[in-house]
């Protein structure tokens, strides 16, 4: 609690101050109030939470699952291979400088308003990070330590398992906590820009009203999520990498 007490007085002045702002405003179509924002979300919370939520969070699932799966995969090819990490490094940069919200729309004129388009944007935004941080991490092991097992007579697999792995695990925690936000970011602009379900469909719908606590009341709910995720992300990493601490 005193750990995160700065934060909660933070983000409680922030609340206090956005409150304020959307009393002298007085335009909740503009600024709503978190007041009304929280009563929003109470008042259509059967739709929100059993509709709209399960919609955006299997998009987020799958999208980040296959994103780890086929992320780790490369950055272990990349680490094994140099000639391949040289080819495959700078198209994995160039496909971070792709406007998200100009290939979404082609995603859907592909695949339709199915998972797969919302899933695609998805995997484009969360793929980087999770391969370049491995890799990174992979890189980051100690010349020493790698010329200490080959001294023991360890091969290039041995090395891998017994010391690489190690060196990139708290990498790729920082690698997930980087890409469940921008997994959630991605499903809710596919959503947004073509889709039949899921909060970001439902903010888009509530901006067609006019109506400004129904367009900020799945982005409140989208972030509250993200936040939750990347706790249970961090409280797994205090499980797994205790020893981090003490290097």
């Amino acid at each position: 609690m005193r750990k995160n007490m700065p934060s909660l007085v933070l983000t409680a002045a922030i609340i206090l101050v956005w409150q304020a702002a959307a009393v002298i405003i007085n335009a909740p179509y503009i600024l709503p109030s978190p007041v009304k924002i929280v009563l929003k979300i109470w008042e259509l919370r059967r739709n929100l939470f059993l509709v709209q939520l399960p919609a955006t969070m299997s998009v987020t699932f799958l999208g980040l699952l296959i994103s780890v799966v086929f992320g780790l995969g490369l950055a272990v090819v990349m680490d094994m291979n140099k000639k391949i990490a040289d080819a495959v490094y700078p198209i994995v940069i160039a496909s971070q400088t792709i406007p998200t919200t100009a290939i979404a729309p082609l995603f859907v004129l592909w695949f339709g308003y199915s998972i797969w388009a919302r899933v695609l944007v998805t995997i484009l935004i969360t793929f980087f990070p999770i391969t370049i941080t491995v890799y990174d991490g992979f890189k980051s092991t100690k010349r020493e330590m790698e010329e200490l097992l080959i001294t023991y007579g360890a091969g290039k697999w041995d090395i891998f398992v017994k010391l690489k792995i190690y060196s990139a695990l708290p990498h790729f925690f920082s690698a997930i906590k980087m890409a469940v936000p921008l997994s959630v970011i991605g499903a809710a602009i596919a959503e947004w820009l073509g889709a039949q379900s899921g909060l970001g469909y439902f903010s888009k719908r509530m901006m067609t009203q006019l109506d400004g606590a129904g367009v900020f009341a799945p982005i409140v709910l989208l972030s509250a999520t993200a936040m939750l995720a990347v706790a249970a992300v961090g409280m797994l990493e205090e499980k797994y990498v205790k020893w981090r601490k003490d290097i």
